[in-house]
């Protein structure tokens, strides 16, 4: 063959690449680095020493310099890292294959959830596409996810897999380890696409399927899959076909299989020794008795000289990285096909996030995880891989010659699925039921019968004895579940078959079939206990309108069974509780049921308050959904549901009162104020139970209410706002007071000096005693009520010579009042002095101001009013007639009140208000 035709086909499929972790910056004792190694349902994984340093660095070395395409990293369920940067690394030509020679570029990174919305119950499986060369594969991972679990703050990976293509040296035609192609696919080059696909990875090279099988079931998986392929360039479809589904059956095996071995290894954790030797009969025979239905070898064709290999049947006792397939021997091998020098493939410098293609929450039932998870309830999230009952029913059962010698008891796996594992948190009580459920008793043989009812039994069973007969009765109560399950299926084909006519005969019919149906409904075997249900659900959609029953006897037959219901509803296992649940929901739709109301009437009446939590929860949950698919019908109404709802919430169990106060708040969102009519008052002792006081700010809420919290904050923030200013204004009025004071005992100071040389009159002497009390002394005004307190608020609201500064609110007289801005106002930063009219111009303004020159000139010998900008008479007269003066400042509010005063209040005060006033005053200090 040519060479270059030889080389043109050099490619290969993605596959898994084994490694070894060779530098871990940290671990713990006991999850050590080199967990990473193997790959299986047992691995622990590795975690980070505690309390460690971030961020930690990890290098895994492949067997063979390599080309990645896939990275995948299962992280643990709480001790997980914010981000994973990956880089590759590779030794440069010549140097020696180590640690220290390798050279790394920078993939990018992956971020992973904080778990919480799974309740730290499931793990996440991120899968990410790389192209790139090297030996070695580094990983740097981040600072941890903060959550209650996570006591040490520590990392923690479970597995991780790479996927990708082992790289030869540069191509050599005197290289023994180049293959050359398959002649068939010389003879047909369609087949080609068997063997070459540069882009398909196989499911079973995903992390999944390693760490989720059983490992022998996972290498004949492998072996499997290879046969298949071989069969399919052979052209032998049929067998092919079998092997595919032979293939599929497996996968669930493997997975029933990996389970019960991490349960086996609790149980020896746990030295429950009797346990863990059922278990291990349990797994011996289940699959010994897998590998024979399948005919394995017959599969495989191990029998005969053309396949003399022989497979070695008994179960894997520890945990070990699957070993790859054997090649297949019959076939000429396939071409190895060389991709180009890893030169022709530069390594990626991104600095940006990789493509993340697949990230998977994947169930956690590995038991010696150290998970503190207080008050965890048995339902998880993410509900671990189970196989339905219905799908492994359809396997036929084992004979009874397959039974063990000893006769130990042999667990029917094929007609049950297996209980979800069990983590250590998980309560005692529900391992107990599970572990119950688990251990079946054995199935009899087909010829043998149920055994004999005792005396107790005859006389309770006595009415279904007279009508379905003694033999179907007993298998009622025999203590085979497949027998209870076959009776139960016989009186529903007995019911299904009776002909109508004879109303009488059917009613005593249903009494037995309904007795019956509470014994299938407190079974512990699920099988037996969805027979009955199925069997309730005939009689109460099928028989009982098809007989014309009247509805005393759907009443009575729905009260007979409610209670049953409704314990079952409250049981440790998660299917009997949810069906219960869902089968009561179903009821309540049902016409002949909902016509007599009885269902609704039963399910909200009161419990007692020493019911178990979980029983208590169950009922509030069913009323919630009857009301949240019914609303007020069909015999619901506020007033039963409300009073159900008032004594739930007495119940000590929190989860009971989270669901009653939900459906509270539901019914008060549709019905509004009615519902309060059943609650304590509003009132803020009844506000001081944190249950109560959350009911009422959501009422608030949808009443678009303010929250009273808040309305409590701003009335103190405005009480704590209006006590500081009434402070402030105490110390301004006393510091006028004091001001006044002063000027009273000196009253020379205070005699107005009138420019020129106008001589002091004998009335200005005399005026000039005056006392402060009842006199105003900026306007001249007397008045009885001006007490301290009533001139602070004269000054404060009435004086037409005052004003209230409009920047630091500050109350001083209108004649100083540019001065004060430009001078002493907190604002006089902001303010110039106009040339031309002498005012306080805001600086924004100003050079538009000056520029306009449209302002009043400030004449000299004259005062300039900051209010009305014109110019009037110059000294303290001046002020007072233009501020107070009938013709005076329009634009002074103050003004027409002091006019409009009755006469008499300042009549004759002029000079004693000037002198008393002592030329210009400073500003009046008001409050802000």
């Amino acid at each position: 063959m040519d060479l270059h035709i030889i080389h043109s086909k050099i490619t290969v499929m993605p596959h898994k690449l084994q490694f070894k972790v060779i530098h871990a910056s940290g671990q713990d004792d006991i999850y050590r680095a080199s967990e990473l190694n193997h790959h299986s349902p047992l691995t622990k994984g590795w975690q980070s020493a505690r309390f460690c340093l971030y961020p930690q660095d990890m290098v895994i070395q492949l067997e063979t310099r390599s080309r990645l395409r896939k990275i995948q990293i299962l992280s643990h369920q709480f001790l997980i890292p914010t981000k994973i940067e990956f880089f590759v690394g590779d030794v440069p030509d010549g140097a020696p294959l180590l640690l220290e020679s390798a050279r790394y570029a920078r993939l990018g990174y992956v971020s992973l959830s904080d778990n919480e919305k799974t309740g730290y119950k499931a793990r996440e499986l991120k899968s990410v596409h790389v192209d790139a060369v090297g030996h070695f594969l580094k990983l740097n991972i981040h600072k941890n996810h903060v959550n209650k679990h996570n006591l040490y703050n520590q990392v923690g990976i479970i597995a991780i897999n790479v996927i990708g293509d082992e790289l030869r040296r540069p191509y050599d035609i005197t290289d023994p380890d180049l293959l050359l192609d398959d002649p068939r696919i010389e003879r047909d080059p369609a087949l080609e696409g068997l063997f070459n696909k540069p882009d398909y990875i196989s499911p079973l090279d995903d992390l999944a399927f390693d760490m989720y099988q059983d490992p022998e079931i996972a290498q004949i998986i492998r072996r499997l899959e290879r046969k298949k392929q071989e069969a399919v360039l052979q052209e032998r479809y049929d067998y092919a076909k079998r092997l595919k589904q032979a293939i599929t059956e497996l996968q669930k095996v493997g997975e029933k299989l990996g389970k019960m071995e991490v349960e086996k290894r609790q149980a020896v954790e746990n030295e429950d020794y009797d346990k863990a030797r059922l278990k291990k009969v349990q797994m011996d025979e289940y699959r010994l008795q897998v590998y024979k239905d399948l005919n394995l070898n017959d599969l495989l064709e191990l029998t005969g000289s053309r396949h003399p290999q022989h497979i070695d049947l008994e179960p894997v006792r520890h945990y070990s990285p699957p070993t790859p397939p054997p090649r297949l021997e019959e076939l000429p091998p396939p071409t190895i096909r060389t991709p180009p020098h890893y030169e022709e493939y530069p390594l990626p410098r991104s600095d940006s996030v990789l493509e993340v293609v697949s990230t998977k929450t994947i169930p956690s039932y590995y038991p010696f995880d150290d998970m503190p998870l207080p008050n965890q309830k048995s339902k998880s999230v993410i509900e671990p891989i189970t196989v339905p009952a219905e799908e492994t029913s359809k396997s036929p059962r084992p004979p009874e010659t397959n039974r063990s010698k000893n006769n130990s008891p042999r667990t029917p796996h094929d007609s049950r699925r297996l209980p979800p594992p069990k983590l250590k948190s998980i309560k005692e009580d529900e391992e107990k039921a599970l572990t119950l459920e688990e251990e079946l008793p054995p199935e009899p043989e087909n010829n043998q019968e149920a055994e004999p009812m005792s005396e107790v039994d005859l006389r309770e069973a006595s009415t279904a004895i007279d009508i379905f007969g003694l033999s179907l009765v007993s298998k009622a109560y025999s203590k085979t579940w497949s027998y209870r399950e076959d009776a139960l299926t016989a009186v529903h084909h007995q019911m299904q078959q009776m002909p109508t006519g004879n109303k009488e005969e059917a009613k005593s019919m249903l009494r037995a079939a309904i007795f019956l149906v509470k014994r299938g409904i407190d079974d512990k075997v699920y099988a037996v206990f969805r027979a009955a249900l199925h069997l309730y659900r005939m009689l109460l959609t099928e028989f009982v309108p098809k007989h014309k029953l009247g509805k005393p006897d759907i009443t009575s037959a729905v009260e007979k069974t409610l209670p049953n219901l409704f314990h079952k509803a409250g049981d440790t296992a998660v299917r009997n509780r949810d069906d219960a649940k869902s089968f009561i929901q179903e009821m309540a739709s049902f016409p002949e049921v909902k016509a007599t109301q009885t269902l609704a009437h039963e399910c909200v009446k009161p419990f007692k308050l020493t019911l178990g939590p979980r029983h208590a929860q169950s009922r509030c949950e069913i009323v919630e959904s009857l009301y949240q698919n019914f609303g007020l019908k069909g015999g619901l109404t506020i007033d039963n549901i409300m009073k159900f709802n008032v004594e739930g919430l007495n119940h000590n169990a929190g989860e009971v009162r989270d669901v009653i106060e939900r459906l509270i708040k539901t019914m008060y969102k549709n019905h509004g104020a009615p519902i309060k009519d059943y609650l304590p008052p509003d009132d803020e002792k009844t506000r001081k139970n944190t249950l109560w006081r959350q009911l009422f700010e959501y009422f608030d809420q949808v009443d678009g209410k303010p929250p009273r919290t808040d309305a409590k904050k701003q009335k103190a923030e405005e009480e704590q706002k209006k006590q500081a200013e009434i402070d402030a204004l105490q110390k301004q009025l006393q510091a006028l007071r004091d001001m006044n004071a002063g000027k009273a005992k000196k009253p020379e100071a205070a005699k107005v000096k009138p420019k020129g040389n106008k001589p002091t009159t004998k009335d200005d002497d005399d005026v000039s005693m005056f006392t402060v009390d009842n006199i105003c002394i900026f306007c001249g005004e007397r008045n009885e009520s001006f007490t301290e307190e009533g001139l602070d608020i004269h000054y404060w609201k009435n004086c037409p010579m005052l004003k209230r500064c409009t920047n630091c609110k500050q109350v001083v007289e209108i004649a100083t009042y540019t001065d004060h801005v430009l001078t002493e106002c907190e604002a006089k930063s902001n303010f110039s002095k106009c040339p031309r009219c002498s005012e306080a111009i805001p600086k924004p303004e100003y050079d538009q101001h000056v520029a306009d020159k449209a302002c009043n000139p400030h004449k000299t010998g004259q005062n300039h009013c900051p209010l009305c900008h014109e110019n009037i008479s110059s000294g303290e007269d001046g002020w007072k007639e233009h501020l107070m003066g009938r013709t005076g400042c329009k634009q002074n509010p103050r003004r027409l009140l002091a006019l409009n005063k009755p006469a008499g209040g300042a009549a004759g005060n002029k000079t004693t208000a000037a002198r008393g006033r002592g030329g210009k005053a400073g500003s009046v200090r008001g409050r802000k």
